[in-house]
């Protein structure tokens, strides 16, 4: 048996928890306790105003400071960020995408100050734009704008932070939005092919440095409970990498070949209902992406059980931590070569994802790449489709969810018995604080003029953005200015929804459910029930108001859906406009509450106080009491996760508006 294993016992990954919230000064204190429980990486989560580019005290970033990640509107958010972290030593990931050359600028910045060469800086900037045009929504510019602050940034790290990696090809919210394994496997090798032929086609990097390109790109990936399967994908995902990089770049070097990735295991897969069960679902998750040596990931990050409750405490994190460090340090998993070489079950697996996703790879080259494929909608149909699909078998029990379609019945959990105290709560004297921050800094700079005029010029050019980004980071400009002189310049872009090509996958009673439309539209005296689907606010997580306005236009509503990141004002307007007899808002990002409650008033000022209004989104139980109290009519969660049943409430809903018997 000793012959069987390594001679000497591999590495572990690179393990981080997704952390930041509420503030700069809080999200640096939760960073250094990680790091004193022996985490090895930084994983920073932005607020949505930060990565959509818009300061605190913006229209739109109303209720969502701080909520799902950290502020960071001017250098000095960046310095209280980092503050006591050596950035020479510190390997640090940071999720941001349309804003990334602007928040890299500032980690530089913060790096130059501490007197940390440029080449020592490692760490990632995910930076890659076209899944938020699919599943994200944090996008800003349109596709040709977006690809090039991604080349500029690529271009520059390549030749100054050569540690870095500048892109993250994410497949990870492809899977959330409904991927399968091939077509996560193939939309994201879509994505960096035009990533690499838009760098190649610059001319900033030159043709013997290419490889370096090639060697500082990496993947951030997800994996599902069937641990099997994502192993078989891992292995797929490594043999297509190195085939590509070889074939269509001609890079010989096998160390830049390397499929190099990091993962965060399913969070959308953890439920609400008997929450306790996610623990073993992040462990068997975690598997997938660590069980092939020879497809092993970089760096794991690992949601917290009670992710589908509201955002985790530091103890929920630090508990998976503590599984990352049991699998790494007590299990044998690192002595052994890989587990699967020679296993005719896993090859056959991995050749049928490569041949699938080889041939999905084709059909999107074909029309023109991935960037035609999104513009022309096929991409995001095809993943509203594809999640469809998967909604309809979970409430046909064809795929078991425990806790949610088998095995329901439960004792009291006493993890849940802390109410409200389960998750961490966000003080709203956070946003105030933030508002106050950026105007106080603001009102303490010079002028910054000259510096927005040099990166107005360069955007209306052609040369690389770094430097006159850098230029606005010394100059002291904020987040919401930097975008907006880059808005007004290349403009702002609305992805497709993906509704009208969407296949439907129907399930429950849907038949009944079109006959209680039909009746209620003739009780009412119109020809169809109308419904507006509204997003407010900055969250861009769509998959769910998306399969709800799939399925109610199945039963028959005419759905009124103008995507994410909409204004109260112009849900409203829209609501007057269209005639609608119903509004369902979707909230994600944990501002349900203020960004509701401006909706409710603005309707009641158009007269339209008795239109009811249903909201959905990962709400707790005492928000969602507040919500009724306040005129909703229904507040739905992750438990309900059959969407006829929730359609056919929505009837309900408008009959008993208008005293009609239900």
């Amino acid at each position: 048996m000793a012959s069987e294993r390594l001679s000497e016992r591999d590495r572990p990954w690179v393990m981080r928890t997704y952390a930041g919230h509420s503030s700069a000064a809080a999200s640096n204190a939760l960073f250094r306790r990680n790091l004193a429980k022996g985490q090895t990486g930084l994983s920073v989560a932005f607020d949505l105003p930060t990565q959509t580019g818009y300061d605190p005290d913006a229209e739109l970033a109303r209720g969502e400071v701080g909520r799902v990640g950290v502020p960071v509107a001017h250098l000095g958010d960046m310095r209280t960020l980092f503050g006591g972290i050596d950035l020479g030593r510190a390997n640090t990931s940071m999720t941001i995408n349309a804003t990334a050359m602007w928040l890299l600028a500032m980690y530089v910045t913060c790096a130059r100050e501490q007197g940390v060469a440029l080449d020592r800086l490692s760490g990632t900037t995910q930076n890659d734009i076209v899944k938020e045009y699919l599943s994200r929504g944090t996008h800003i510019f349109p596709p040709g704008p977006s690809l090039r602050l991604t080349t500029d940034t690529i271009a520059w790290t390549v030749a100054n932070c050569p540690k870095w990696n500048p892109v993250n090809i994410c497949s990870y919210h492809l899977q959330e939005a409904g991927a399968t394994p091939v077509q996560e496997v193939a939309f994201a090798l879509a994505t960096a092919i035009a990533v690499l032929d838009t760098v190649r086609e610059s001319g900033q990097v030159p043709a013997e440095r290419f490889g370096d390109v090639v060697g500082r790109i990496s993947f951030f990936v997800n994996a599902s409970v069937r641990f099997v399967e994502e192993t078989a994908k891992m292995r797929a995902f490594t043999a297509m990498w190195d085939r590509l990089t070889a074939d269509r770049y001609g890079v010989t070097d096998r160390a830049a070949r390397r499929f190099r990735y990091g993962v965060q295991v399913n969070s959308l897969g953890l439920t609400e209902a008997q929450p306790e069960n996610n623990v073993q679902r992040i462990v068997l998750e975690m598997l997938g992406v660590t069980l092939s040596r020879d497809a092993r990931a970089r760096a794991v990050q690992l949601p917290a059980w009670n992710e589908a409750l509201g955002l985790p405490r530091p103890w929920d994190q630090q508990w998976s931590l503590r599984m990352q460090q049991v699998l790494a340090f007590e299990s044998d998993l690192l002595e052994y070569p890989d587990l699967f070489e020679g296993s005719t079950v896993m090859t056959g697996l991995v050749d049928g994802i490569v041949a699938g996703a080889t041939a999905e790879l084709e059909r999107v080259l074909e029309m023109g790449g991935v960037v035609a494929a999104v513009e022309s909608g096929y991409l995001k149909s095809a993943l509203v489709g594809s999640l469809a699909e998967r909604r309809a078998r979970m409430e046909t029990g064809a795929d078991v969810v425990v806790g949610v379609n088998r095995f329901t019945e439960t004792e009291p959990s006493p993890l849940l018995a802390a109410g409200a105290a389960a998750i961490e709560q966000i003080d709203p004297a956070v946003e105030q604080a933030a508002v106050d921050g950026v105007r106080g800094w603001r009102a303490g700079r010079g002028d910054v003029t000259g510096a927005l005029d040099a990166l107005r010029a360069a955007a209306r050019g052609t040369g690389n953005l770094m430097e006159a980004t850098l230029g606005c980071v010394a100059a002291g400009v904020t987040t919401g200015e930097w975008a907006g002189v880059l808005r007004e310049v290349f403009g702002e872009y609305r992805a497709p929804t993906g509704l009208s090509a969407a296949v439907s996958a129907p399930a429950g009673n849907l038949d009944r459910v079109r006959e209680r439309v039909r009746r209620t539209a003739g009780d009412l005296g119109t020809g169809r029930l109308r419904m507006l689907v509204g997003k407010p606010g900055l969250d861009g997580h769509s998959n769910g108001a998306e399969q709800i306005a799939v399925r109610a236009r199945d039963a028959g509503f005419e759905v009124v859906y103008q995507g994410i990141r909409l204004t109260p004002a112009q849900i409203v307007a829209a609501a007057v406009e269209e005639d609608v007899d119903l509004v369902g808002l979707s909230v994600l990002s944990g501002s349900h509450l203020a960004a509701v409650a401006s909706v409710l008033q603005g309707l009641r000022a158009e007269g339209l106080g008795d239109l009811p209004v249903v909201v959905g989104g990962i709400i707790p139980p005492d928000d969602a009491a507040v919500l009724r109290e306040s005129g909703v009519a229904r507040v739905f969660t992750p438990k309900d996760f059959a969407i006829t049943d929730v359609v056919d409430e929505l009837v309900t809903v408008v009959r008993e508006a208008h005293h009609l018997a239900v």
